[in-house]
């Protein structure tokens, strides 16, 4: 896959997460797919393998009462890497969480292999999740 497709593929992968659809991105994500999560809070760390991904993303909408959304900004595609910059909306216990948050995927053969989330503000992010 070049490029577009790589772009294309993260792109129908916001819409699949926006709307719940977890069946559309189990068949996104590479079996052995790893997704990393900055800072020190309780969601933060490495998630081993396509099931724990999912898990993770399912976590977010569950301690957000399902207000968990991910307001896709822009894409980049390059020849590693495809970037996206997102907003992060959500609302957890009293707190509001509205941050620019960026994301990094690893795209092969047709599969999201790897995500690195970086946030504008980890320990704000952190805190939220407390």
């Amino acid at each position: 896959m070049g490029t577009a497709e790589n772009v294309e593929l993260v792109r129908r992968g916001y819409t699949a997460f926006n709307a719940g659809d977890m069946a559309t991105l189990s068949e996104m994500f590479a079996e052995d797919a790893v997704w990393h999560v900055a800072g020190s809070g309780v969601l933060s760390g490495t998630k081993q393998g396509r099931d724990a991904v999912l898990a993770y993303f399912g976590e977010l909408g569950a301690r957000t009462q399902g207000s968990f959304q991910a307001d896709l900004e822009d894409i980049v595609g390059g020849e590693k890497y495809t970037v996206a910059i997102q907003k992060t909306r959500a609302q957890n216990n009293g707190k509001t969480l509205d941050m620019a948050t960026v994301i990094t995927f690893v795209v092969r053969d047709g599969k999201i292999t790897e995500g690195r989330e970086f946030f504008e503000d980890t320990a704000k992010a952190d805190d939220f999740w407390t």
